[in-house]
């Protein structure tokens, strides 16, 4: 009888014993399952918030902002972006310009699924265009008259508006920073009227910008008013280097004057 006892005891004692190590194996394995996941936990607040510190610009339009012209390929868009890194800022770009793009052609291809998730993401959205509707490879210089001007830019405008209307339905909060045309012709015979053409234009492109608070005219026409030619590409029609940086110098001052990171 008395062994029995023992041996009822000496079990309990076992099974006891094999309890507690599993119970201890179990914390064992949560501690350091709990420190494994503890090493890839998703970044503290203030992290993700220095995170969004990055400049986002998201560049629209033609050939200017393709950078046609330039030996270097940046164009303004690489300029401006070259500066800004220079000024300390963290900057990402997506250039999404087009050659040869029309107001018509990009008010399609803003209405793409990837281009609105790219516009969505931006803070600061650079744009050139306009100076294909007005200038047609230069077959307007054929035959400028108040009718064909008026008619051209009707258009243009009315492509503009729904332009500007996509990007605030994807991004309400960006600064939309649009160039003014310039005249590559003005030292041509035509050149007086040409520029008349190209002021009147940038005036009415001003008008309609106004309506939206964080749009933004840019001037262009001022910058090769005189001597054009020093600045323009060996086509006569496009910035070179020294044009190109002369629009990004401008655009640059504007952004860190006031339309960086939100």
């Amino acid at each position: 009888m008395h062994s029995k006892k023992v041996r009822i005891i000496t079990v309990f004692a076992a099974f006891t014993c094999l309890l507690w190590i599993f119970g201890l194996g179990w914390t064992v394995k949560d501690y350091l399952i709990g420190a494994a996941h503890s090493a890839y936990s998703p970044p503290a607040a203030d992290e993700s918030a220095a995170q969004t510190n990055e400049l986002k610009i998201i560049a629209l339009g033609d050939s200017l902002t393709r950078g046609t012209g330039d030996i270097e390929g940046k164009g303004y868009v690489g300029y401006v972006t070259d500066q800004l890194k220079k000024e300390g800022l963290d900057v990402s770009l997506i250039n999404l310009g087009i050659k040869g793009l029309t107001s018509e052609r990009l008010a399609e291809q803003i209405k793409e699924k990837e281009i609105k998730r790219q516009i969505g993401q931006g803070d600061i959205i650079l744009m050139t265009i306009g100076g294909n509707d007005l200038f047609l490879g230069g077959q307007t210089l054929t035959n400028i008259t108040d009718d064909s001007i008026s008619k051209l830019e009707e258009a243009y405008l009315s492509h503009l508006k729904a332009i500007l209307a996509d990007i605030r339905a994807v991004n309400t909060e960006a600064t939309i920073y649009l160039l003014g045309l310039y005249d590559p012709f003005n030292e041509f015979p035509e050149g007086a009227l040409t520029s008349k053409t190209v002021r009147g234009w940038n005036s009415k492109t001003m008008e309609l910008l106004a309506e939206d608070s964080k749009a933004v005219f840019v001037p262009t026409y001022d910058l090769f008013q005189l001597n054009v030619n020093d600045y323009l590409f060996t086509d006569h029609f496009h910035p070179n280097e020294v044009g190109y940086r002369l629009m990004a110098d401008r655009v640059a001052a504007l952004i860190t004057s006031g339309g960086g990171p939100r």
